[in-house]
Formats: structure tokens, sequence, C-alpha cells
């Protein structure tokens, strides 16, 4: 009776969700225009937040300084008591780069490793009070996250700036892909795990004015960061979550700002290749996606219905992958009781159904999101990227994993930031 209940419970919480990721697929398909404004000079300030990644730093650094921007751009490294090379390699790249063009900020314990958005906030602190903002308007100042490990494609300031053209854009996030997806299977499940975030969910919530902002190439207009201070300005506009990013969105749209999607550029980040620090990485997330149940109030209270719906049903993931995880050992359950039925009967007690039903609930989305996947990854074609979504669908099951492993973490009272480690 108990088995069959989980079964029937987490079988309505599967047609909810392909019903939910149905309509955002169909939402994800209009194309919007935009027109490009009178050209804005702006600044462009790229914060990388680092602890101990001198063996990913140098390249994007690289990239970073290369870019054909059409106005002033700088690099900011936010080295936060690293105990390696980190500060070494900042300071390498700066002396490679023109003059001014990587800027590099050591912080110290005690007041450092205190997790990303204090970091990122200390480079902010740092922007203001070191005067490489004097003279720009902090609606023309455009500050970049990337990761340490990030690769920002050359072309992504031209692709990114014409949304800043709207004066009330107040982020704008931009693909992420996996520059090592072919190194295995697992590889390339997280590169399409990310094509399949950015070109279906963000997309669609272009529409519905619910857009988040992800940890790696979200670009934000400098004044929206300043409308998220303390009430005496000194405070940053990251909070300590675990995922700031998903806070920092949020309170954007709740400020009054308009987050937006750019699919014409992308960064690239390093796949994790071990499956135990893959899951390790989900469950920091999961923990975080936890916290933010905190942003409810505030979601009622300032964000249009819409937008506030999508935002709800977000926040609420992590309760529904809980349940979800129910269902394949109640399902094992349900079978096994067949079988044994089965035995008794004298006579098979499993019909078709039993093969199709699931089926149909679980790799019906494969074959869009092989679809998608097959229009980033032309090489691999379609029929591939079908199977793949297929493989990609069993990948998914590692949220069980995570989630459990989060909320075990936040139930032990255990906050600290299980950062990836980079090979």
């Amino acid at each position: 009776m108990i088995s069959e209940l989980l079964i029937w419970a987490a079988i309505a919480i599967i047609v909810m969700a392909g019903c939910y990721n149905t309509a955002l697929f169909a939402l994800s398909r209009r194309r919007i225009r935009r027109r490009r404004g009178p050209r804005q000079e702006r600044l462009y300030v790229f914060l990388l937040a680092c602890l101990n990644e001198e063996k990913v730093l140098a390249e994007s650094l690289a990239r970073i300084t290369a870019l054909p921007a059409p106005g002033r751009f700088m690099a900011l490294v936010i080295d936060d008591a690293s105990d390696d090379g980190t500060a070494a390699v900042a300071r390498a790249a700066a002396e490679a780069a023109a003059p001014g063009r990587v800027q590099l900020l050591q912080r110290h314990l005690p007041d450092a490793r205190r997790g990303k958005g204090a970091a990122l906030n200390a480079g902010i602190a740092h922007l203001r009070s070191s005067g490489l903002l004097d003279g720009y308007d902090p609606a023309d100042v455009i500050v970049c996250v990337v990761d340490a490990d990030g690769r920002l494609d050359q072309h992504v300031v031209q692709s990114v700036d014409p949304f800043f053209d709207n004066p009330r854009t107040g982020g704008t996030q931009i693909c992420v892909r996996m520059y090592n997806r072919d190194k295995g299977l697992l590889a390339r499940l997280q590169d399409m795990e990310f094509v399949i975030y950015g070109d279906i969910f963000q997309c669609a919530r272009r529409s519905i004015g619910s857009v988040g902002m992800g940890g790696n190439g979200q670009f934000m207009r400098l004044a929206a960061l300043n409308s998220l201070a303390g009430p005496d300005g000194t405070a940053g506009p990251w909070s300590d979550s675990l995922t700031e990013d998903l806070d920092l969105g949020v309170r954007l749209i709740a400020a009054g700002w308009t987050n937006q999607h750019c699919t014409a550029a992308a960064v690239s980040q390093q796949a994790v290749l071990d499956v135990r620090r893959l899951v390790r990485q989900r469950s920091r997330w999961f923990q975080g996606h936890l916290q933010s149940a905190g942003l409810v109030p505030l979601i009622l209270r300032d964000i249009p219905a819409r937008a506030a719906v999508d935002l709800l049903y977000h926040l609420s993931s992590p309760v529904l992958i809980l349940l979800t995880s129910l269902l394949p050992l109640s399902f094992l359950v349900a079978v096994g009781g067949t079988v044994v039925g089965s035995v008794q009967a004298g006579r098979p007690l499993i019909s078709p159904m039993w093969v199709i039903g699931p089926y149909v609930l679980s790799f019906t989305a494969a074959y869009a999101y092989g679809f998608i996947y097959s229009r980033r990854e032309r090489g691999l074609g379609l029929v591939r990227s079908v199977l793949l979504s297929h493989v990609f669908i069993f990948y998914g099951y590692i949220w069980f994993a995570a989630g459990w492993w989060g909320l075990w973490r936040m139930l032990t009272g255990k906050q600290t930031w299980l950062k990836t480690a980079r090979t």
C-alpha cells in the first residue's frame, strides 16, 4: 500500500514536471528581436574569485586580456588567501598584459575564505575605493563574474553589450559549456546539462521575466549591484549563500531590474571527471537551493505574478527531487511484489504497460533534449544526440544522491563551501 502511494505520488510529480518542461520548451522556441541603440562606451570589469586556482587561472586571464573589446576593460583577480601560486600567476599575467588590464587583490586570513560571495563583495569594495572606476557612471560599468577556469568566447563583449542598451537591464547571463566535453561520457553529459538548461529553461524565462544568474559568465550593471547594497551603502550585493548567484538573480528582479539571457556567446569551464567529486559539487548547489527558501517572502512581495510563480516552482525543485528519488525504490518494491505474485499465481502478472508506461514517463523528454543538443553540437548528429539524451536521463539520478547529501549537511549545520577541485 505504501509503495503504491509512493509510486503514484512520484508519477504525479513527474507529470507535473513534464507539463512544466513542455511549456518552457515551447516558450524557448520564441524569437526575441532586439534593436541596437546608439553605441554606448562602457567599462567591462571581469571579477575572478580565486582560491588555489594556479592550474587554470593563466589560460582564463589570457582569454580575457585578448578580448577585442571596443571599449575599456580590466580583470580583477581576487586571491582569497590561496596557499598555492595563484597570486604569482595573476602577477605574471599583469606584467604580460597592457598596463592596468589585470589587477590583483589579495585577501588574508581570518577575513578570507568565507565563501565566493564574500570574495566578490571584497572585489566590488576594492573597485570603489581604489579609484579604478573614477570618471565612470555606474550605469556604464558592466561587472562580469568569471570562474577561474572560465574561458570566454572572444566575441562575448560584442554579444552582450546590446542587452545593456536597455537601461532597465540589470544582468545578462551567457551560455555555459564544458571545454573538456570530449574527455569522456561524464564530461559530455555535464555539457549537455548546461546546454539544455540555457537553451530551454533560461531562454523560456526571457518571456516570463525570471531569468537566473549563473555562477560563471554573469554580466551585471554596477548600478544594479549598487541598488542591492545595504542602507548604509557598505554591504555588498552578494549574499553568503552557497548559491550566491541564484540569490543575486532573484534580488535583482525584486529590485525592478530585468535579467536577460544571451545565446550568442558562452563561457567554457572545466567539467568534473570524477563521479564522487561531481556529486559533492552538486550537493553544495542543492544545499544552496535549500537556503534560498528564505527568498520566498521577497518573491511574493516584490516580483510580478508570472515570474513569481516560475521562481517559486524553481525554488521548490529540491523538495520535488527528494520526493522523486523515492520512485526507483518504490518501483523496485512493486516489481518485486509482482514477481512474487506471478510465481504464486503460476502465470505472469506483468503487462506491457510495465515497460511502456515507465519509458514514456522517463524518456519522452530525451527527444527534445537530443534535438536541442544536436543544434549546439552539429558534429554529433541528431540520432546520437537522442541516444545520449537517454543516458542523460539516468545521469540526472546524481541529483538524488546530491540532494540527500545536501539535506544532511544542512540538518547537521555544515555551511562550508565545498569547492570544486581543479585538474
